[in-house]
């Protein structure tokens, strides 16, 4: 149920962003799910990808900051509601959110989530027979 998730920080200036789709591209590195959040001076590129490990590895030795995080990635169905559904779910357990990012594709949501306690979060959720999807399930999306 866990997934792990790239952030890698980037210089914000032009052509950064394509460099680095580009290597994973080359290396043949599917982007699932891809988060952009910047300041005036660099960015912080959140993506789900198809190998992480190699990602990792191919980044950093084309010397990008570039780190693995636990994430989940909870899937509702695509309606007003679901996602308060599911936040209030963690809220009552006392589980906060660090941040997060979703994207929809017909019925469904797909809401990749980074929280202060990744382990409690998938087992409240489970509990609540809310769906979690794998790392496998969501590259074949």
């Amino acid at each position: 149920m866990i997934i792990k998730q790239l952030s890698v920080f980037l210089e914000n200036k032009a052509g950064r962003l394509t460099e680095l789709t580009g290597i994973l591209g080359r290396a043949g590195i599917n982007m699932t799910a891809l988060s952009i959040a910047d300041t005036s001076e660099f960015g912080i590129i959140r993506t789900v990808v198809s190998d992480p490990e190699k990602a990792l590895q191919i980044l950093k030795e084309h010397n990008f900051s570039v780190s693995l995080t636990d994430v989940v990635c909870l899937t509702t169905p695509n309606k007003p509601g679901a996602l308060a559904r599911a936040l209030e779910i963690l809220s009552v357990e006392g589980i906060s959110i660090e941040y997060m990012y979703a994207f929809s594709i017909g019925e469904e949501a797909f809401i990749i989530m980074k929280t202060e306690d990744i382990n409690r979060t998938i087992q409240v959720l489970k509990e609540n027979d809310m769906h979690l999807m794998k790392a496998a399930e969501l590259n074949n999306k």
